[in-house]
């Protein structure tokens, strides 16, 4: 990361205002950048969010990007699974009803790049009198640009919301048995079975079991291996060397280390056996870290580590998914949907989403803004993770289209591991019913 990206700039506004007035966040955009904010005042711009905390916190500050702007914004936020539906429909035919589309990377990203859909928005980003100075691709975390370009590396979106995936861990248990945070794999398998002891029902890993939801647990875990499901050319990898050490590992971690029946386990039983205080590590998405620090829900507050994943037998890697905003290619008015996009990834924005616990930023200079972090509900020990995760952040899933399949066949093949299948034997029958499956999906 650059030093320009650290000054203060424009971000004083924190200081100056805790409460966001409008007042404060308006005077500092204005003072900071050439940005011509009112060039397409009097456009209407139409926009299809997700349902979440983030769009919600997008809709309540809506009448400030209006007051900025000139612009008049007609925002839908729907259910994720109804959204997906409606905008492929829309987008397929040429002809979107929406300027601005919310996209998830990880399940939409290679289907809206094959169809063409976003526009080209490098442009906008170099353009002064565009883009505020301080938006700079080096700002994002490196899995946020992967997400962000397609294949032949031009942007069409801007990162959104990132999920990074971590380790939380029992501080209590760990120091029962004299045990330090793992820095390695190796030292993950350890701890966890030092801690494990079935007669006092306390467990040293929980992590997905459950078939589909698993397979990301399996992939983030092939990323320390230096290896990932597909290669740069397409061609599936997952009957390599490292993808059966990988889910050797998941199969050893899973039947050595967890509690019973974990094949059952979503991240919601996950989640719910951690805050009992008797799991000493819980691998999953930062997302799910306020409960942990609720008195109301949880009886391990304050005795909680939270850590980047260890490195593994080839490097250190934080599996990543998350979601952008992009302009439809179909829209009229791309550069006031690109100045919509920018001030809903902007640095008041980010700040709001990680303050409210709504969802956290891509970019790396609002989780390292001394300001920002002040206003953060989470321990700082949760944001140093999120922060470092985002410096070694890698894809946990493969950009596929067919996505939805793979973890569903994969996650198969997993949940039998747990039950003592021999793991080379399981992804050589995955992956033969995969292949088919994705050589149809590229129209091979």
């Amino acid at each position: 990361m650059t030093s320009s990206l650290l000054r203060p700039t424009r971000r004083t506004f924190l200081a100056a205002s805790a409460a966001f007035g409008s007042a404060a966040l308006l005077g500092a955009r204005t003072a900071s950048a050439a940005v011509d904010w009112k060039k397409f005042s009097g456009t209407t711009l139409e926009v299809n969010l997700v349902k979440s905390p983030r769009s919600e916190t997008l809709i309540k500050h809506l009448k400030e990007f209006e007051e900025l702007t000139g612009i008049k914004v007609n925002a839908e936020a729907t259910p994720e699974q109804q959204q997906r539906q409606k905008t492929v429909i829309e987008l397929s035919t040429g002809k979107p009803s929406f300027d601005v589309v919310h996209l998830s990377y990880h399940v939409q990203k290679r289907q809206f790049e094959k169809g063409g859909w976003l526009a080209d928005i490098s442009g906008f980003l170099k353009d002064p009198s565009l883009t505020d100075p301080s938006l700079v691709e080096s700002d994002f975390a490196e899995a946020g640009m992967l997400f962000a370009k397609d294949s032949n590396g031009v942007l069409r979106s801007l990162p959104f919301s990132v999920d990074y995936w971590i380790v939380y861990w029992n501080k209590e248990l760990f120091e029962q048995k004299g045990l330090s945070y793992p820095t390695t794999f190796e030292e993950l398998v350890d701890a966890a079975e030092k801690i494990t002891d079935p007669s006092t029902n306390t467990y040293g890993f929980v992590a997905r079991g459950l078939k589909n939801a698993n397979t990301p647990v399996w992939t983030s875990l092939l990323l320390g291996y230096g290896s990932g499901p597909i290669d740069a050319d397409g061609k599936l990898q997952t009957t390599s060397k490292e993808a059966v050490e990988a889910a050797t590992l998941y199969q050893r971690l899973m039947t050595k280390a967890a509690p019973p029946g974990i094949s059952g386990f979503n991240w919601a039983e996950a989640q719910s056996a951690f805050l009992q205080g008797k799991v000493g590590m819980w691998f999953d998405g930062v997302g799910f870290a306020p409960p942990i620090e609720d008195p109301q829900k949880s009886r391990v507050v304050g005795k909680v580590g939270y850590g980047v994943m260890p490195k593994g037998p080839a490097t250190q890697a934080a599996g990543t998914f998350g979601d952008g905003l992009g302009v439809t290619e179909a829209s009229t008015k791309k550069e006031a949907a690109y100045l919509f996009c920018q001030w809903a990834i902007s640095h008041e924005m980010g700040a709001r989403l990680l303050q409210a616990g709504a969802g956290v930023p891509f970019r790396q200079s609002i989780l390292e803004d001394a300001k920002v972090r002040e206003g953060v509900k989470m321990p700082s020990a949760w944001l140093d993770a999120v922060s470092g995760s985002g410096k070694v952040s890698k894809l946990a899933l493969p950009v596929i289209i067919p996505v939805t399949e793979f973890r569903d066949i994969y996650g198969v093949a997993l949940t039998n591991m747990i039950g003592g299948a021999d793991p080379a034997t399981e992804l050589k029958n995955a992956t033969a019913q995969f292949e088919p499956v994705l050589a149809r999906s590229e129209g091979q």
